[in-house]
């Protein structure tokens, strides 16, 4: 995960999601093993049923799926089809762009404002 930049793995099990796998779960099985993994295997220490979300979400509604529950990356689904994982940093810059877009929609009513 940190050689190719990841954030999270989802585990699949004969073409279904099973699970997530993040840092927090790492970093949780690393304290529980005083700093070593041992022979832990990614079904023991990955999330089980994850929140998901689906392609027809809304960036808000992402937003507060994710502060509601917690998590950081939500596997995308349609239907039992996993189709994409969005991040939390994702998100934020959805946010960021639509309202850059926003304010410069804003400016330039105001600079064309009749006098």
């Amino acid at each position: 995960m940190a050689e190719n930049n990841m954030g999270s793995l989802v585990v699949m099990e004969k073409g279904r999601m099973v699970g997530i796998l993040t840092f927090r779960e790492i970093l949780a099985a690393l304290d529980k093993g005083r700093g070593a993994l041992g022979e832990v295997r990614v079904g023991e220490i990955m999330e089980r049923d994850p929140v998901i979300a689906s392609p027809g979400m809304e960036v808000n509604d992402l937003r507060r799926t994710m502060v509601d529950s917690g998590a950081r990356y939500l596997p995308v689904m349609e239907r039992d089809r996993l189709i994409g994982v969005i991040s939390f940093r994702d998100v934020a810059k959805a946010v960021l762009e639509e309202q850059d877009f926003e304010n410069r929609m804003l400016k330039g009513y105001i600079k064309n404002w009749p006098e």
